[in-house]
């Protein structure tokens, strides 16, 4: 019995071992990428001008651009995965995209979950859009008011904390939006760069506008799953990127996409100009 019991055992273990081998065979995400020909990309639908849906359905947007960049510098195609703040970090680590490129901001927090590409592609921070009937002047003046979020933003909490608003966190952008038409909060807390392209639609916000400075001003990064941070899919992307940052390509998609000059990204190319490194 020992014997047959040790066989058994010995056969586990082989097969064991053979699973292991089969996944350190798939562990370059980059080799499986290419050999399937396809890139599978998170990013937004619903947030112009960085990734919204045109008249025909298609997903187009400065992010969009920036994505098909990558999957013709890989040599594969891209398939678009449509995220929102709340399954964007989801998407990643459940296997669900190879990457993300969905307006996301870097934190200590999402470093620990997910593989953040260095160097990042753009900044922002919040902003909020509110009537302007309501004349708020400060951040202040918001202390005990509802405000009109999305879940997952980076600057829920801070906001909250910082100057005693509270958040009401909805799952997508229009939700939120309707939420704020509806009465239900003060104002839209949500991306300044996204609120600025709100407000030249003024046949739908005319009455609104974006009273205060802009807060939490962080970088933006791409995100691949934890164990491939520092793999080769997340390399080639950094190289890209440098190489972008370096020659201007990202300066010209945001004139592309009419977006207000970034200061930020401005001082990014001559960084990398300049032969620094990431």
């Amino acid at each position: 019995m020992h014997v047959r019991a040790g066989g058994k055992l010995v056969k586990v273990l082989a097969a064991a071992l053979l699973v292991a081998g089969a996944s350190q065979a798939r562990a370059d995400e980059l080799a499986d990428i290419k050999s399937k020909g396809e890139i599978v990309v998170g990013a937004k639908a619903e947030y112009k001008p960085f990734g919204f849906r045109d008249t025909n359905g298609e997903i187009k947007g400065f992010e969009i651009d920036i994505a098909n960049a990558i999957g013709k510098a890989l040599g594969v195609k891209v398939k678009f995965e449509p995220v929102q703040d709340a399954t964007r970090l989801p998407y990643i680590t459940q296997g669900r995209v190879n990457l993300v490129i969905a307006t996301m901001n870097d934190t200590p927090e999402r470093r620990k979950t997910v593989g953040l590409i260095d160097p990042p592609y753009y900044a922002s921070g919040a902003s909020l859009l509110a009537p302007k009937s309501l004349k708020i002047q400060k951040w202040e003046d918001l202390k005990g008011k509802k405000l009109c979020g999305t879940q997952g933003a980076n600057w829920n909490k801070p906001t909250e904390e910082r100057y005693g608003a509270e958040v009401v966190a909805f799952r997508g952008v229009a939700e939120a939006q309707t939420a704020l038409k509806n009465g239900e909060c003060v104002g839209f807390l949500y991306g300044n760069t996204a609120i600025a392209q709100l407000l030249t639609d003024t046949a739908n916000w005319g009455n609104y506008d974006a009273p205060l400075l802009t807060i939490n001003e962080s970088p933006w990064v791409m995100a691949v799953k934890l164990d491939e941070k520092d793999k080769a899919l997340a390399k080639a992307i950094s190289d890209l990127l440098a190489g972008w940052h370096k020659d201007g390509t990202l300066i010209a998609l945001e004139k592309k996409w009419g977006l207000p000059p970034s200061t930020w990204l401005a001082n990014e190319k001559t960084k990398f100009a300049s032969g620094a490194s990431k």
